[in-house]
């Protein structure tokens, strides 16, 4: 099993920007304090290539990005100022959902302690968002090892719409978004299932949306490989979220997910997705309690 990290490679953000980027290094020291994994549990990915990238973006955007010539409209709707270290960030970022679902297979799970970038769109950009990862994930594994099935487990409560617009009307990728209505973004995409929360969802009624909406993706979906976008942004302590979610609605969140797919033996790659507290470290701790979960029921 591997968590894949790509903190070191640390973006340019102007004062005061809102992304909480110490989030990632903060959390792979928690886990490796946590005695929970082996110092060589921990790699770093290689970037993704353009040949993956290109399976769910469009050629003239890959080329805008790595060129640094988005518009300034752009640039304003990823939410970052373009730099090369943007760049680099971002491949890597998808190169270790890609690395995490290709262990997955092998190992019946593994990670990235990033990730979860669900905004791209195949043509664009947008909410901090600059390559999709779990949708170049998901068809890497079906270009690399003949995956027919996947399925994308949403819980970051904004939609995911990007994943949703590049993977429509392709059977062979199930898309289940739980999320919050009334949130990011306000115009929505059809993902092949939706679940729109109202403002203020506790525990009990997101677990059993949750329950529910996991019976239904997986029946329907019938995957080899679930790529699950965990969220710390349901949490009631979130500046973004919405909702009400306690850390132990949260950790029970993961426990239903991880344990319905380990009962039916589907191999799964997390990314942590969003998670925007007031108190950061109750996004890094709700973000190390989904991978220490995965380590005490996937093993």
């Amino acid at each position: 099993m591997t968590l894949y990290y790509a903190d070191h490679f640390v973006l340019p953000l102007p004062p005061g920007h809102r992304f909480p980027m110490a989030k990632y290094a903060r959390l792979r020291e928690r886990l490796a304090a946590s005695g929970a994994f082996r110092a060589d549990e921990f790699r770093v990915p290689e970037a993704a290539g353009d040949a993956a990238i290109l399976r769910a973006h469009d050629a003239d955007y890959l080329a805008r990005v790595t060129g640094g010539t988005l518009s300034s409209a752009e640039i304003r709707r990823i939410g970052f100022p373009w730099s090369q270290a943007l760049v680099e960030r971002s491949r890597r970022s998808a190169g270790a959902t890609v690395a995490a679902a290709r262990d997955a297979l092998v190992q019946g799970w593994s990670a990235n302690l990033a990730g979860g970038t669900h905004h791209a769109f195949r043509d664009r950009g947008e909410g901090f968002c600059v390559f999709n990862d779990a949708a170049i994930a998901a068809r890497a594994m079906q270009a690399e090892a003949g995956i027919a099935r996947v399925a994308v487990i949403d819980c970051d409560v904004h939609q995911g719409n990007g994943t949703a617009a590049i993977l429509r009307g392709d059977e062979s990728v199930f898309t289940f978004s739980l999320h919050g209505e009334r949130n990011f973004p306000f115009t929505k995409e059809a993902s092949d299932l939706d679940i729109e929360l109202p403002d203020g969802t506790g525990d009990a009624e997101y677990l059993r949306h949750l329950g529910r909406g996991l019976d239904e993706a997986l029946r329907r979906a019938r995957p080899q490989l679930a790529i699950y976008l965990a969220g710390a942004d349901p949490h009631e302590g979130d500046r973004l979220g919405r909702l009400k979610l306690t850390k132990g609605g949260l950790e029970r969140r993961d426990e239903t997910v991880l344990g319905r797919l380990s009962s039916r033996g589907i191999a799964v790659a997390i990314a942590m997705a969003g998670g925007y507290g007031h108190d950061i470290d109750d996004t890094v701790g709700i973000h190390a309690t989904t991978i220490l979960a995965a380590r005490r029921i996937l093993g």
